[in-house]
């Protein structure tokens, strides 16, 4: 071949698009690995190509790692720190900080993990989101993929927050991933849960309040311990409204260990305050985030019901 001839790459022209190709579409376009290997090119990764001599973008370089993993049918995807830097994440280093991008793989897909893309198997691949017009995986799966390479406390910490704080998922979602990769077992993983939950409740229970606020609703006590009088404690929920004995809890549970204990002993409350005429309203974090006016709709419903129920019997309620 002579090689002052031009390849026949018309997207090389475009330097505003990665220059990657693998050998196999090399090949479709003429050139052979022999040829490929006298270019003034890189092999990045076994069987990728960087089609110039100078150093890869942080574009080009996930790029390849797809292309190396075989992207193929959205079951190849971006995941860990490089899919969350991908997502805007602060407290993620940047892509050309990375000296490894993970990359989320069929389990049954025979490759190894080389040079810059490490590979990251599931039996069970999640549905990808499009980012920057490149597969990534969701939000919660990449943050455990990323914990699951980390050993700093506080970047952990950090992570999880971030994903929660800046409305990217709810704190269950994360914790039922962490839970999946078996990571509930690190001590400083679950530290930063504990730390987690916390945040996620205290901010459904700002949500919670604003919901009253905007829609108008009657002025609950909030954050009570409800108690039959010099009778047992039958628990505590984050509003209530004496007048019409309805209460409503915000569900931040999460599937950890015990999670069987916890759910017994929410089935147990709720069953004691309905045998007692009071209606007790579920409300989790995503539907107050994602459907404010609905779930206002159905507390106001439910207070409105209150006139056509028994009254409920007489509890004391109590701060908590």
């Amino acid at each position: 071949m002579n090689h002052n001839t031009p390849l026949p790459l018309r997207h090389l022209a475009d330097r505003t698009r990665p220059r990657v190709m693998t050998l196999a579409q090399l090949r479709e376009h003429g050139v052979s690995a022999a040829e490929a290997a006298e270019r003034p090119w890189q092999q990045i990764l076994p069987g990728v190509f960087l089609l110039h001599s100078g150093p890869a973008t942080s574009e080009e370089r996930l790029h390849a790692v797809l292309l190396y993993a075989g992207r193929r049918g959205g079951e190849v995807m971006i995941t860990g720190l490089a899919a969350l830097a991908l997502y805007g994440f602060r407290s993620a280093p940047p892509l050309l900080a990375l000296q490894h991008i993970d990359v989320l793989v069929p389990s049954t897909r025979r490759l190894r993990s080389a040079g810059c893309a490490r590979l990251v198997r599931t039996p069970h691949p999640p549905r990808s989101t499009e980012v920057t017009g490149l597969p990534v995986a969701p939000v919660a799966r990449a943050v455990a993929d990323a914990v699951a390479q980390l050993g700093d406390a506080g970047t952990v910490r950090r992570l999880l927050s971030e994903a929660v704080r800046a409305g990217h998922c709810e704190p269950g979602a994360v914790v039922r991933e962490l839970t999946v990769a078996r990571l509930l077992n690190r001590p400083h993983v679950v530290d930063a849960v504990e730390s987690l939950l916390a945040e996620g409740r205290a901010i459904a229970e700002d949500r919670l309040y604003q919901l009253v606020r905007t829609y108008r609703l009657p002025d609950p006590v909030w954050n009570v311990d409800l108690r039959v009088p010099g009778g047992p404690h039958l628990g505590s929920v984050d509003a209530y409204w004496p007048d019409h004995a309805v209460a409503v809890e915000i569900d931040t549970r999460a599937p950890r260990q015990g999670e069987d204990e916890q759910w017994s002993q929410a089935v147990r409350k709720r069953e004691a305050l309905e045998q007692l005429g009071v209606t007790v309203l579920h409300i989790t974090p995503r539907k107050l985030r994602d459907h404010a006016e609905q779930q206002a709709a159905v507390v106001r419903t439910a207070l409105t019901a209150a006139g056509d129920r028994e009254p409920a019997g007489y509890l004391v309620v109590l701060p908590r």
